[in-house]
């Protein structure tokens, strides 16, 4: 990016997945700043600031986006809140990088598409498994015509959230396994096959009437290829994240494809040219997406989870949750 000056960015809320996805990414990259934070506990801003070495603390998130020293916003907010915040940020200049899933439902993602283009600013959905060359491998693996004619994909992602976590357990918040952790495998076959699914059917368990806890569903694509996820935040299965794609003459398993820089991950394949493995190392996944971030917001070149992608993955889920008897998240 030559001699410009960093992105600076700013960030509505102290969550968790802040300095993972956010700050210690950015200090790998020397072309953004973390410059500013506000939550709606300025005591617990201004605590979250000197440990992670942000230099200003706003009053409100308003103040966030009013301050003209800052060019993007990451917004980590819960999932009911990204469509109110991502369009006052759009709204007041800034291009904005918003935590999955980028909506509540697939008419508040199209909503903001809509204020996107309107605006001329960048929104992308932080899917940040997508970014990392894993992703592109598998495509071009199964693009080779190494493993035959595509015929199904699979996707897990279980963790053991145990604990009651209102964000994650509440309806009007947002939440459920699919809306939390279902996102990356939908959005993986997705990927995978080029299409756009139809839900033929859906298995759910429920810790609360309105919110998942564990989701099996079933995908079928225009070309014949079928699909299947499960994703879960509470179940017998406390951690899992794997992905299986088979062809007519071969297949390709994968170990940790959504975060491969953590502890371990292997992709398996055996097609024509007999069985290999293959890995791998470098930068994970939240370097990469914010690698890529940046260089949009310079360049303004449309992103692989940008408003196209971020409507069509919504759509799924609502159709999941449709087809499993339950209220889409956002209804009231």
């Amino acid at each position: 990016m030559g001699n410009q000056s960093p992105v600076r960015m700013g960030v509505l809320g102290c969550a968790r997945i802040v300095p993972k996805a956010l700050v210690e990414p950015a200090r790998r990259l020397p072309d953004v700043q973390v410059v500013a934070i506000a939550s709606r506990d300025r005591s617990r801003a201004e605590k979250f600031a000197r440990r992670w070495n942000i230099p200003k603390v706003h009053n409100s998130y308003s103040d966030v986006l009013a301050d003209p020293e800052i060019d993007a916003i990451y917004i980590p907010l819960p999932n009911s809140l990204h469509a109110e915040w991502s369009i006052r940020a759009l709204e007041a200049g800034k291009d904005v990088l918003c935590e999955k899933p980028i909506a509540s439902n697939a008419a508040e993602a199209e909503q903001m598409a809509e204020v996107a283009r309107r605006t001329g600013r960048l929104l992308v959905e932080a899917l940040h498994s997508r970014y990392h060359p894993l992703f592109a491998r598998l495509k071009e693996i199964i693009e080779s015509g190494e493993i035959g004619k595509l015929e199904y994909v699979e996707g897990h992602l279980c963790v053991p959230a145990i604990f009651p976590d209102p964000v994650r357990y509440t309806y009007e918040l947002g939440g459920g396994a699919v809306m939390d952790v279902g996102c990356y495998p939908i959005h993986l076959c997705r990927f995978l096959v080029g299409e756009e699914p139809e839900v033929t059917a859906v298995r759910m368990k429920l810790h609360n009437p309105q919110v998942d806890r564990w989701t099996e569903a079933h995908l079928q694509f225009p070309s014949g290829v079928r699909g299947r996820i499960v994703c879960s935040l509470f179940s017998l299965v406390l951690l899992r994240s794997r992905a299986h794609i088979r062809g007519s003459e071969g297949q390709i398993d994968i170990f940790n494809p959504y975060a491969p820089q953590t502890v371990y991950h292997v992709v398996r394949i055996r097609g024509k040219h007999g069985r290999r493995r293959e890995r791998f190392p470098g930068p994970g996944t939240y370097d990469h997406q914010l690698r890529a971030f940046v260089r949009a917001v310079r360049t303004r070149e449309a992103l692989p989870t940008g408003p196209d992608d971020f409507i069509a993955n919504m759509r799924v889920i609502d159709a999941i949750y449709r087809k499993a008897g339950l209220k889409v998240r956002g209804e009231k």
